[in-house]
């Protein structure tokens, strides 16, 4: 039978392959030294032509030119790009260690005097980009950035019409030529028409080429390149005039997304670094976090919301029998009336499976998982993050909710619930596997996204799903990108079968969720909480005793509803604020379920009683720890501010445990050692109109 025949593109993938194994060897022997400088110069030299005359022929092939359909072709045509760039790197680096002295590194004028423009703006553009990452110049980095990729074209054509429903975006129709001026990670690319009017469209909108020029030279590319160059400056402006506008769009997280337009993208150095994945993005959900002030964090959701009268309460309400907080369809404790459909869901985060690891080049402080409610265009809850325990015995499966001999730390704690309040028929979960990392060479700190998955929460039928165990795909990309695969998972060939099928199967990353069905009892304390917010089981005592707490004081304690003065009480002052530190928020839960303990039944049956101790327990374990001016502030994967947190949280409770009931219980909190910032009257009062939503 005679040998299959091979590609173009798989050739010059072997061809790498090759040239990527002689330069370990070379590296291998320059470390060892097994020849002369000399000779080792000139191996390097002869390696660096061959990988340059590799990389020009990669340049100039097309999709046509395969002997047979080739899927992925654009993307797989990138890495090999991303390869020889990372090789002609490492060879550069060395060329400058051995050269001697009086000879340059650089090849012959000759053997790239055939380079066009575009390739030698790129070249350029990479190696100042470079630099400014190591130097930490960021003005340089954003000029390296700005120009497209040399290996893809800058002409598009529409695959589809697409209306621009906000500010920036440009509106295009079936079949039209755009020239794309910048290209983003986030999927939303920077066009201009024939017409020379400019805006933002979705990148799977389009496709490479021109129906219009298909068979224009190479001088008219050159042009082009010259000219993107030229309105660089110009397009800047209107992507930041851009991002004004959209800050006053309501509802809507495209404004941050689009700030990427003008913001260096640190995944580009670290791709042509190989230091990533493929399929690795800046963190979305981190982004929204950073960028979007309370807007996404649990504190927010956790205040009263006020009514569209703005007289009134819309999810708190008190049966005036009892004087207890009901659930919001409640209106009055004779006449219940229904409101809008509300989702509410209990379900565990078991493991994560086939996740790529990033490259040495980058030190991970956090392997976690952020989740939010999400209908595939907006963020309609808080993000609530999990973080994932890790072993580098596996080091491609992630786990979550192990067992400790205590309570589950929340941030550790899988188990989580999701409520919304609203009907949108594409509502589900968006989960976003992340880590926080340090790159080595430079310190510099960031978010990346390992992958995404989206389960959505009804059928097409608009039926809840059924309460089981589910494996969800993990895709790469953003949230806002369709088709873009996780290193590792096979990319789909264009006619794919059974077999194939099972083989993607086997090898796409996968997210593992167990969906359950809630007791009665927890089904009680979750209609009690906002109609939306994601948090973790664990903490719904607490979050629906602040809530019970918070009803009392706003619906009963008030002297009118019309009276907004401020309201002294410790409790709803300094609870939200926990809501956003894991650890303060388990040191409640832990002085709590002490303090609960020590009750006896028939207290526990007397909701005052139970109120007046959890305000006592809150006001002498967490008040003395929020305002401790020993206690580090709360930063995000920061292991020695975690660290010196945990202890002061450990011996401090520990000391109260041990005064409770003692005449000197008050020892604790009179300390000379135990220091506290200076008072402000915020700490004692809750100011209603500053809180309510």
């Amino acid at each position: 039978m005679p040998p299959k025949a091979r590609g173009p593109l798989q050739l010059v993938h072997r061809e790498v392959d090759n040239i990527r194994g002689q330069l370990q060897s070379l590296l291998k022997d320059v470390q060892n030294k097994v020849e002369s400088k000399e000779e080792s110069f000139r191996r390097c030299t002869e390696l660096k032509i061959s990988a340059e005359k590799t990389l020009k022929h990669l340049t100039k092939l097309t999709k046509a030119d395969e002997i047979a359909p080739v899927g992925h072709y654009d993307q797989r045509k990138l890495e090999e790009v991303g390869r020889l760039r990372n090789i002609l790197e490492q060879l550069n680096n060395l060329s400058d260690k051995l050269s001697p002295p009086g000879t340059s590194a650089e090849p012959d004028p000759g053997d790239s005097e055939k380079e066009d423009s575009e390739e030698e703006t790129e070249e350029s553009d990479e190696d100042d980009s470079d630099e400014a990452a190591n130097d930490e110049n960021q003005k340089n980095q954003s000029q390296a950035v700005n120009a497209p990729r040399e290996s893809e074209p800058c002409i598009y054509t529409a695959l589809s019409d697409f209306k621009g429903d906000q500010e920036g975006d440009l509106t295009i129709q079936l079949g039209e030529t755009l020239k794309i001026i910048r290209k983003t990670s986030d999927g939303w690319w920077l066009a201009e028409n024939t017409k020379g009017e400019r805006g933002v469209v979705p990148r799977t909108y389009l496709k490479i080429g021109s129906n219009l020029n298909d068979g224009k030279d190479e001088d008219d590319e050159e042009e082009e390149s010259d000219e993107t160059e030229e309105e660089k400056e110009e397009s800047d402006e209107l992507s930041n005039n851009d991002d004004d506008k959209q800050s006053c769009a309501p509802k809507t997280n495209w404004s941050t997304f689009r700030k990427a337009l003008t913001e260096i993208d640190a995944t580009d150095v670290l791709s042509a670094m190989g230091a990533i994945p493929s399929g690795f993005r800046p963190s979305t959900l981190s982004k929204l976090l950073e960028e979007e002030g309370d807007k996404y964090k649990g504190s927010r959701y956790m205040q009263p919301e006020l009514s569209q009268s703005q007289l009134s309460f819309s999810d708190l309400f008190l049966d005036p029998d009892t004087g207890k907080l009901i659930p919001p369809r409640l209106r009055s404790s004779s006449q219940v009336r229904s409101r809008q459909t509300r989702t509410c869901v209990c379900f565990t985060l078991w493991s994560c499976k086939k996740i790529p690891k990033p490259g040495v080049a980058l030190q991970v402080l956090s392997r976690h998982i952020r989740l939010c409610a999400f209908d595939g265009i907006r963020v309609l809850s808080n993000i609530h993050t999990v973080r994932a325990t890790y072993s580098s015995k596996k080091p491609r499966v992630w786990l979550f909710s192990p067992r400790t001999s205590g309570v589950t730390p929340s941030l550790l704690d899988g188990d989580c619930f999701l409520r919304c309040d609203t009907d949108n028929p594409g509502l589900g979960i968006l989960f976003e596997l992340g880590v926080t990392f340090i790159r080595n060479s430079t310190g510099e700190r960031g978010d990346l996204s390992c992958g995404w998955a989206f389960f959505k929460l009804s059928d097409d039928a608009g039926n809840p799903v059924p309460n089981r165990t589910y494996e969800i795909p993990v895709c790469g990309g953003t949230p806002y990108e369709t088709n873009v695969d996780v290193e590792g998972a096979p990319s789909p060939p264009s006619t794919a079968g059974k077999f194939y099928q099972m083989l993607k199967a086997q090898r796409q990353p996968k997210l593992i969720v167990k969906f359950k069905t809630p007791n009665s009892r927890l089904k009680t304390q979750l209609s009690l909480l906002p109609d939306t917010l994601v948090h973790c089981l664990n903490c719904i005592p607490l979050l629906a005793m602040y809530r019970q707490l918070l009803a009392d004081a706003l619906l009963v304690d008030r002297p009118t509803m019309q009276n907004a003065d401020l309201i002294f009480n410790p409790v709803l002052a300094a609870f939200p604020a926990l809501v956003d530190q894991p650890d303060m928020l388990d040191a409640v839960r832990t002085a709590w379920m002490d303090a609960h303990s020590t009750m006896k039944w028939s207290q526990k049956r007397e909701e005052a009683q139970v109120k007046e101790k959890f305000t006592q327990t809150f006001l002498s374990s967490v008040s003395l720890l929020l305002y401790s001016s020993s206690m580090p502030p709360y930063r995000w994967a920061d292991a020695s501010s975690e660290e010196r947190r945990s202890r002061l949280i450990s011996s401090t409770l520990e000391a109260l445990k041990k005064a409770r009931g003692k005449t000197g219980s008050l020892e604790a909190l009179t300390d000379p050692a135990a220091t506290h910032v200076a008072f402000d009257i915020s700490e004692m009062t809750f100011d209603l109109l500053r809180e309510a939503r």
